[in-house]
């Protein structure tokens, strides 16, 4: 099987077998993350026509790399056919940079069906913030939405997922693309000293994160998973490995568990994994990948 017929499959279930292919295959650098987020958003609009993106941490980790700044990266990608951007951050430094990048979009050009956006900047924090968000613009469930959930440790608190997970009231929830540090949770987890019980509550959702603590590795994040499945319901959870770069050890950083209730999201995603550090596919390879949704 060649590499391009992979891209065609669902990830591997066995997450032991599926870290060694994305590593021998095509792995995803630490720096690249957000060109694989980019890459799944443009093959989402390809399917949908249309859709919503939520970016709770939205200004660029790095204000010099725009290489890395995913909700920069998502906007300008063509076509531009995502419709609403609701966009989150804390510092006053960022918020000033999304909206500089925010204002220099050009208009929309209506020779390529590209919709009039509404985007709306929420300065502060996230976790006050995403309830008056859904509630100032109700999300109609047929409406396709991608939730970027891109902490850096611990600042995304649970009781933020679960309102996303569940302010649809039917079709398929809101996609969630979920950042969870392997590479130094529990090196984190031990620095905390003021508060740690209550602020990891807050994080995981209740007080069983010791539970959570006792894994490693892929059973670690098979764990998360299954509690994104079982508690939220979503119907497909998967945790795609991030890997630091070889010549620093090449060991997986953290995860980004994608969940949908999409079945044809998994396989998008694992063909973005595979396709994120290469040229966009033409025209006749987009169709190719239609027909091969078709089919499944």
């Amino acid at each position: 099987m060649s590499a391009e017929d992979f891209l065609f499959e669902l990830p591997p279930a066995d997450l032991k077998i599926a870290e060694r292919k994305f590593k021998e295959r095509n792995p995803i650098w630490t720096g690249c993350k957000a060109r694989l987020i980019e890459r799944y958003l443009f093959y989402f609009v390809q399917i949908t026509y249309h859709g919503t993106y939520i970016d709770a941490f939205a200004g660029p980790q790095e204000c010099d790399k725009h290489e890395m700044w995913s909700a920069k990266l998502v906007m300008e990608s063509s076509p531009r056919w995502l419709k609403n951007f609701f966009l989150f951050e804390l510092k006053d430094s960022q918020v000033k940079l999304l909206r500089q990048m925010c204002n220099s979009q050009p208009p929309p050009d209506k020779t390529k069906k590209e919709p009039n956006r509404k985007i709306k900047i929420y300065p502060g924090d996230f976790n006050q913030n995403i309830l008056m968000m859904l509630r100032e613009n109700p999300i109609r469930d047929k409406e396709a939405t991608f939730c970027l959930l891109d902490q850096r440790t611990f600042e995304c608190d649970w009781a933020s997922v679960k309102a996303i997970a569940d302010h649809k009231r039917g079709g398929n929830k809101i996609e969630l693309f979920y950042f969870f540090p392997e590479g130094w949770i529990n090196r984190s987890m031990k620095a905390k000293k003021i508060d740690k019980d209550e602020a990891l509550k807050k994080w995981w959702g209740d007080s069983s994160w010791p539970e959570l603590m006792k894994r490693q590795g892929a059973v670690r994040a098979q764990y998360v998973c299954d509690r994104f499945k079982s508690e939220l319901k979503y119907k497909h959870v998967y945790p795609f490995p991030i890997y630091e770069k070889p010549d620093k050890g090449g060991r997986i950083m953290y995860y980004m568990i994608h969940t949908s209730d999409h079945d044809e999201a998994p396989l998008l995603m694992n063909r973005a994994y595979g396709k994120a550090l290469d040229i966009k596919e033409t025209p006749e390879q987009l169709d190719l990948l239609k027909v091969s949704l078709a089919k499944n």
